[in-house]
């Protein structure tokens, strides 16, 4: 049974949430304010984060910025709707996805369910190491290396790589980027799948020439450059 952390000040939503994921089979249990939250997601006791934005103490994005400082725990950041910033920047923070309040439950548990997925480790998976330049990748252990250096990724970071580089130097449309990598269907104006790459070209740094690894097709989508 998944664990799962709701992080809102409003409690009757909590409790309503509480309720119904808890009838899905999750295990959940709640914080009202951004510093009991933060205390709770740093003990490691949960599979996901559910944080929204607005909380006292601490709001979300500050809670999330201060918990990817110590562990890559997934979160899902909920967002009011209209407040496309706040969710470019819980993205840019290091959330694996987020949503809009209010929400259909049926969405969210699919959302949940979407990161849980990429974040289990799959024991039957067998340890391929996928190897592109100087960038090696351990589908088993989810792990990345470049040269001898290991790049921290958040889960979602982990996918969306991957898939990149299991199809280096050939352009992946983000419409398939976001199915096989995110587990859904691209929105109109989702902008997780762009702020996911733009994370990871950070973290990847570019060549020593100066030249992208992770290159904009126009057009089509997203290409894995390897070195030539």
């Amino acid at each position: 049974m998944s664990r799962l952390l709701i992080a809102d000040d409003d409690v009757d939503l909590c409790a309503l949430l509480q309720a119904y994921l808890g009838a899905e089979g999750f295990e959940v249990s709640t914080a009202n304010d951004g510093l009991t939250a933060l205390e709770m997601a740093t003990t490691g006791q949960f599979d996901l984060v559910i944080l929204d934005v607005m909380m006292p103490g601490k709001d979300g994005l500050e809670v999330l910025k201060l918990l990817r400082r110590r562990q890559l725990t997934p979160v899902l950041m909920l967002t009011a709707r209209g407040e496309d910033a706040d969710s470019i920047t819980g993205l840019e923070l290091g959330a694996d996805d987020y949503l809009a309040k209010p929400c259909n439950p049926q969405v969210l548990v699919a959302r949940i369910r979407a990161i849980l997925r990429r974040a289990e480790a799959i024991e039957t998976t067998p340890s391929v190491v996928l190897t592109v330049g100087d960038i090696s990748l351990n589908q088993h252990s989810r792990k990345l290396q470049r040269g001898e250096e290991i790049i921290p990724l958040t889960s979602t970071e982990f996918s969306v790589i991957e898939v990149l580089l299991r199809h280096a130097g050939s352009p992946v449309n983000k419409a398939d980027l976001s199915r096989e990598a995110l587990g859904r269907e691209l929105g109109r104006y989702d902008r997780a799948l762009d702020m996911h790459i733009s994370n990871l070209r950070q973290k990847l740094g570019a060549y020593a020439d100066g030249s992208e690894r992770i290159v904009t097709v126009r057009g089509s989508g997203y290409q894995y450059v390897p070195l030539a």
